[in-house]
């Protein structure tokens, strides 16, 4: 008898058949059907995704903005209302303590998603950066559900439900879904019950997040897997989540990151805004600026590359990439995500090594069980959707 926590959307888990695993704390879908052919839908069709283990972390008051400067490594204060951003939450060292997306709901309101793992770190350290500012911490998870449409399809799907009655509805005027721009969001009625559509996702592919209360969310889930079927939607789990972001190249924390790792070397130094000012145009403090503002200043002491295999086993975390297949090769490097591409037919991995073997093109190695699997660097992304 496992004691994760169940999302709002298990007993729909259960009736599609779904393989459930124990993820962070959380009883998720593995898979339904298969791992390649809920890969496929999303990349040609569309997939449904339950996220509602995501941490969903209020942020509300007259000094929101100015705390979520302080306490993140963006420049939150200047985001748009309906607006979103990635981010990071950094400990003083400068290592990544969580990487987030922060939406702006209002003048005074923003709600910051945090990686279900890092719920409670998260969470804790966001309530002890919160002294001295105006503004309130509330951890709204367990009262969220989050559904995720992904793929080619999705934006018809979305536009579907829109237009049932009782379906979706836009609460901005003149809004709709396809107007919605790539990280931003809409304030929506769903099923007569308030919620957040944004234009977001964690696949490499066109998609919508829908926010809800959990008690809405199994009738959101009906709603989408019935409209959705006949443009080839499929309920889609964990395993296929993992291989999307791996082809788009996008980090998971636990992986690519990690409180020994920088925004930096992850490549994701853009993140890190040393320009942020107070109100009198001085450098704004907040927490791991000076480690930061460091390892801006210092050379690179390792690099996130992608890795093409150039045989047929594939790459897998904890793996050492070698300077070459020669026998004794040296360790040159650590490889952090690996699997077989369904959509490129390769293996392909992330990887850190040292900044001299990061160039596009460098042949490498990883040792696979014992065996020198041949690699070559490539440039991230490894997959782009058409535009």
């Amino acid at each position: 008898m496992t004691d994760a926590r169940r999302t709002p959307l298990h007993d729909e888990h259960v009736a599609l058949g779904a393989a459930l695993v124990d993820f962070a704390g959380w009883q998720m879908p593995l898979r339904y059907t298969s791992d390649v052919a809920e890969h496929t839908a999303v990349r040609t069709t569309a997939g449904l995704f339950d996220l509602s283990h995501m941490g969903e972390i209020g942020v509300t008051g007259p000094g929101s903005g100015a705390f979520l400067d302080h306490a993140l490594v963006g420049n939150l204060s200047a985001l748009r209302v309906h607006g979103a951003r990635y981010t990071m939450l950094c400990a003083e060292d400068g290592g990544v303590i969580d990487d987030l997306i922060v939406y702006r709901l209002g003048d005074e309101t923003f709600m910051v998603v945090a990686n279900a793992a890092n719920h409670d770190v998260a969470l804790a350290a966001l309530r002890d950066r919160a002294g001295g500012f105006e503004v309130t911490v509330s951890d709204d998870t367990a009262s969220t559900a989050l559904v995720a449409v992904q793929g080619p399809a999705a934006l018809s799907i979305v536009e579907t439900l829109a237009g049932e009655p009782e379906g979706l509805t836009v609460l901005e005027a003149d809004a709709t879904p396809a107007a919605l721009k790539y990280y931003a969001c809409l304030p929506i009625r769903c099923a007569g019950v308030d919620g957040l559509l944004a234009r977001t996702g964690y696949t490499g592919e066109d998609g919508f997040e829908l926010f809800v209360p959990a008690a809405a969310a199994p009738g959101l889930w009906g709603a989408l897997m019935r409209l959705g079927a006949p443009l080839g939607l499929v309920p889609a789990g964990l395993a296929a989540r993992d291989s999307l972001r791996l082809e788009a190249g996008m980090p998971l924390y636990g992986h690519e990151l990690d409180r020994t790792t920088t925004p930096y070397d992850a490549g994701l130094g853009r993140v890190v805004r040393l320009d942020k000012t107070d109100a009198t145009g001085a450098p704004l403090p907040f927490v791991g600026r000076e480690a930061l503002q460091a390892r801006a200043d210092s050379p690179s002491t390792r690099q996130l590359v992608g890795l093409q295999g150039l045989g047929k086993r594939a790459a897998r975390a904890g793996y050492p990439v070698l300077a070459s297949t020669d026998a004794g090769a040296a360790p040159v490097g650590t490889v952090t995500s690996g699997a077989p591409s369904p959509t490129l037919g390769y293996p392909i991995a992330m990887a850190y090594v040292t900044p001299e073997l990061s160039a596009e093109g460098t042949e490498l190695a990883v040792d696979v069980r014992g065996r020198a699997e041949p690699v070559r660097v490539v440039t991230l992304p490894f997959y782009k959707r058409p535009r």
